[in-house]
């Protein structure tokens, strides 16, 4: 690979690091001008142009410090030092077939290292979303619909007009020839025919319709019983002058789903893909928000969780999101454990955990997909599995509570 490649990525990703800091500054449900690319409170110091410079501007942004505080110069200089690094480091890992088996044949053929440039392009725009969104929430465990409403679209526009941005799934057919396509709704199994008709337009349409209606303004109180608790939901959506945007949202997109699917092919199998992964993501994050809410009695997740995952489901499938789910509360447990143990506080920001798992997922996913495709070849064997998970959910989050409340009563104890 010429010099001059890796150091264009590393300015590319060095320029992305400043946007998702000036995003993760304006965003956030108390905006700070800490950005250059910010206006700066009206008694501060003007901005110098070498302010606006990539990493090495913060270093003469340290005379904000009494604005800002101590060090606030460092974790900025480190986004979008390890974004131009990052960035490099991927293209370099992902364009060598790092996210294809060692036996697959090289060197590539041009289609493939197309497609293995689509992949990279599209982990690239997740990375920056799931950067800006983990940083706004572990500040203020809040995500902006901004974010992630966004993140969605651009997801599904990547799976519907360059479907090869899917991730890989490569195996040998019967006769010992290597196979490599895209990740699609039924893989590891072949797509099947009733999809491209009107079953497939109707699960797609389907997917859309509830993550748009996900996105209303709803309340739901039933302490007054389910009628009341349904009067009081549909007069909230309706008074709410958001709900007149989600409505234009839903039109054009059911539009823009009709169209590609009667365009047809790849283009109608990668959008396909992404409006399930889209559903399936949002969907198992809102049943344990949801499940977890009522076993805890308390809120278990944000909403924002919610269209986090969904937006990271649009991006990598429902295969990979459900990866994705199941790893990250291994993390999560643990930093929340050394969390209560430190600093008593019991409530941790969960989308740095989903994104952590999202990338990790991405790295490995040669290996991860090598380890669990059998699993995934059972079909409809997969979600009926998934719905007993949910069903024994209670009880786990019911042991949770109790451990917590042990550890909390000793933590007491002791001090």
């Amino acid at each position: 690979m010429p010099i001059l490649v890796p150091i264009a990525l590393f300015l590319v990703g060095a320029i992305l690091g400043a946007a998702a800091n000036f995003l993760i500054y304006r965003l956030r449900f108390q905006p700070r001008p800490i950005s250059p690319w910010m206006p700066p409170k009206a008694k501060a110091a003007k901005r110098r142009p070498f302010d606006f410079v990539p990493i090495f501007g913060w270093l003469g942004m340290r005379r904000y410090a009494p604005l800002f505080g101590a060090g606030f110069w460092v974790r900025p200089l480190l986004v979008e030092l390890l974004m131009g690094l990052g960035v490099a480091a991927l293209y370099q890992y992902e364009i060598q077939g790092g996210l294809l088996p060692a036996a697959f044949p090289r060197p590539f053929a041009p289609a493939i290292l197309e497609m293995l440039h689509y992949q990279f392009a599209a982990h690239v725009a997740l990375i920056f979303l799931m950067v800006v969104a983990s940083l706004i929430d572990a500040d203020e465990t809040i995500i902006p619909d901004s974010i992630t409403v966004s993140g969605t679209l651009i997801g599904l526009a990547f799976a519907a007009f360059f479907p090869q941005s899917l991730l890989p799934n490569a195996y040998l057919d019967a006769n010992g020839k290597w196979i490599l396509e895209f990740l699609r709704l039924a893989s590891p199994n072949p797509w099947t025919v009733w999809l491209d008709g009107w079953g497939g337009l109707a699960v797609g349409l389907g997917c859309w319709l509830g993550w748009c209606f996900a996105l209303l303004p709803r309340t739901w109180h039933s302490r007054h019983g389910v009628r009341r608790a349904v009067q009081l939901c549909g007069a909230r959506i309706c008074r709410e002058p958001f709900s007149l945007r989600i409505l234009f949202l839903a039109i054009f997109g059911i539009a823009a789903i009709a169209i590609c699917w009667f365009h047809g092919g790849n283009n109608w199998i990668g959008l396909a893909t992404a409006l399930v992964g889209m559903a399936a993501g949002g969907g198992v994050v809102w049943a344990v928000r949801i499940i977890g809410s009522a076993a805890m009695k308390r809120e278990a997740m944000g909403f924002g969780d919610v269209t986090l995952m969904a937006a990271i489901g649009a991006f990598l499938g429902w295969q990979a999101s459900l990866i994705i789910f199941f790893l990250a509360p291994f993390a999560a447990l643990a930093v929340g454990l050394l969390r209560l143990v430190i600093t008593r506080q019991r409530e941790i920001p969960y989308g740095p955990f989903l994104c952590l798992a999202a990338l990790g997922t991405i790295i490995y996913w040669e290996p991860i997909w090598g380890r669990i495709w059998d699993v995934f070849a059972l079909g409809w064997a997969v979600p009926l599995v998934l719905a007993a998970c949910f069903l024994l959910m209670p009880l786990l989050l019911f042991g949770m509570r109790l451990a917590i409340g042990i550890v909390t009563r000793i933590l007491d104890s002791v001090r």
